[in-house]
């Protein structure tokens, strides 16, 4: 192939490709307040780390929110991954902006940080704190 028509597929490729999946990963983690893109479900976590984020959910009581099986679904798996620059599974979004993963989300929950993330996306923690 020639360089030419390298540099050609090439631009057609990144021109075409790139912003549909951008567009596509966009709208699902704009979509909703709260997004988890998690190896498995809420109700069956297939990984240690996306366990530890249903759980942290859970004392929250944190209820309303998407979540999308990585493992169900390569192209996604890959895409999210491009989307945010971020290598690992889970991935937590909150309005629709990335906080980070699974050790970052678990951070912001023991510092308190997380609540008030929950709360400038309209979320309410339903954690009793200890006084």
């Amino acid at each position: 192939m020639s360089l030419t028509k390298f540099v050609l597929n090439f631009t057609r490729c990144v021109a075409t490709s790139t912003p549909i999946k951008l567009e596509y990963i966009d709208k699902l983690v704009k979509g909703y307040k709260l997004v988890v893109f998690m190896k498995g479900t809420p109700t069956n976590p297939m990984c240690g780390f996306s366990k530890a984020v249903m759980d942290i959910l859970n004392v929250h009581k944190i209820n309303d929110f998407e979540s999308h099986n990585v493992l169900e679904n390569k192209k996604l798996r890959k895409d999210i991954k491009e989307y945010s620059d971020w290598p690992t599974i889970p991935q937590v979004y909150i309005n629709g902006d990335m906080v980070g993963g699974c050790e970052i989300f678990m951070q912001m929950h023991e510092s308190g940080e997380i609540i008030k993330e929950f709360e400038k996306a309209g979320l309410e923690s339903g954690l009793e704190l200890k006084k």
